[in-house]
């Protein structure tokens, strides 16, 4: 019998999704908006503490672009995000007529440089004579970034922060959770991420009247008259009332999610420990406590014989998921021109990356496997 597919991060429900989205069907409220968004968005303020707002959204891009809009970002305007990350990351700036300019990662978190970002700054403002609008730095994996450096910069500039914290639902840096430390934080509960509504996101606020804000924006910026009257661009970017039904439901596993990422990557740990070349991404300092969304690898070819595309390829034929880390924006055909601060770290851990199974539903036994299956690979 054939080894079932083992999957990178599956969603996994509670057993409490159905009661919210059932009252959601028996009261009719199908529609953007609703008890269960309402309940959904304070289970959240609860989680993040330290006074903050949020509002729940169709996508964790949305809630990018939002905070975009918030901040001014408009035609030409520079925004600085970090180069290693998934495009939905510098996709809102292009949608504002913003520019992104990117800056290249440190080897600790593989989150943005700091050093760098701040050269990246005074060269912006030597070059254009303005600050860039924001600051864009992102969490990757689920790793905390130095982002105690990161705010004193952005503080000593006058410069926003959007801490893209979509892949770092739950984890946390000083005790803190990733997300609050900024001017706005991105939640993302997308079908893969640490909790799921199906789709969606979430928008950090420091305050309730930019909370008002956001849900104004979000509703098509729709003035309170009894006919609709606007006088600002709106979005259509409201979280459905079902879909938060099913985060209401998902917040009972949250605990429980975290802590199986957390055990997979001690696993992983574990089993890599007497192979040379291979090294698995683990917390740099005891400052950091990654949620581990993806447990990740860096396959050295020098030592191991093989390389990362190889043992993809291989896990693949043995009915194993696994991803290539992601492609640097600064390398990305979409962005080219884009003004860019690199140091080779993005693209060396490109080079050599590897994401492995990490959700609620893989096994001990899967992550043998998996462990087994690359090890094989190596010489």
């Amino acid at each position: 019998m054939a080894n079932n597919r083992i999957l990178l991060c599956l969603a996994h429900m509670s057993g409490h999704e159905m009661k919210y989205i059932q009252e959601a069907f028996d009261t009719n409220w199908v529609v953007p908006l609703g008890p269960n968004v309402n309940a959904f968005e304070q289970d959240l303020e609860q989680l993040c503490g330290n006074g903050k707002h949020v509002v729940v959204l169709s996508s964790g891009t949305a809630a990018i672009h939002l905070a975009l809009v918030q901040l001014g970002v408009g035609r030409d305007d520079e925004v600085i995000c970090q180069s290693m990350t998934f495009s939905a990351s510098a996709n809102p700036i292009c949608y504002q007529g913003g520019v992104p300019v990117f800056v290249d990662s440190e080897r600790d978190s593989w989150n943005i440089d700091p050093n760098l970002l701040e050269d990246a700054i005074k060269d912006r403002i030597a070059k254009t004579g303005r600050k860039p609008k924001a600051i864009i730095p992102v969490y990757l994996y689920g790793m905390p970034a130095r982002i105690d450096d990161i705010i004193a910069i952005s503080r000593r500039y006058e410069i926003p922060v959007i801490e893209d914290s979509a892949e770092a639902f739950g984890s946390r840096y000083r005790g803190q959770l990733c997300g609050t430390f900024g001017d706005f934080g991105i939640m993302s509960f997308n079908g893969n991420k640490m909790i799921t509504t199906s789709g969606g996101g979430g928008l950090i606020c420091p305050d309730e009247a930019t909370k008002k804000r956001t849900m104004f924006y979000a509703t098509q910026s729709r003035e309170p008259f009894p006919y609709y009257l606007h006088k600002e661009l709106g979005y259509n970017y409201r979280m459905s009332n079902i879909c938060a039904g099913i985060g209401r439901g998902q917040m009972f596993v949250l605990e429980e999610h975290l802590a199986h990422h957390r055990h997979l990557c001690d696993r992983y740990v574990e089993l890599f420990a007497n192979v040379d070349g291979i090294t698995v991404h683990t917390n740099p300092d005891e400052r950091c406590d990654s949620n581990y969304w993806l447990n990740t690898i860096l396959i050295d070819p020098h030592k191991t014989g093989t390389d990362y595309e190889t043992v993809r390829q291989h896990l693949d034929a043995c009915n194993i998921e696994s991803r290539p880390l992601w492609k640097p924006m600064h390398t990305q055909p979409v962005f080219n021109g884009a003004p860019a601060y690199v140091n080779g770290v993005s693209e060396e851990l490109f080079s050599m990356g590897l994401c492995l199974p990490s959700g609620p539903w893989v096994s001990d036994e899967d992550v043998e496997r998996v462990a087994r299956e690359i090890i094989a690979c190596c010489k």
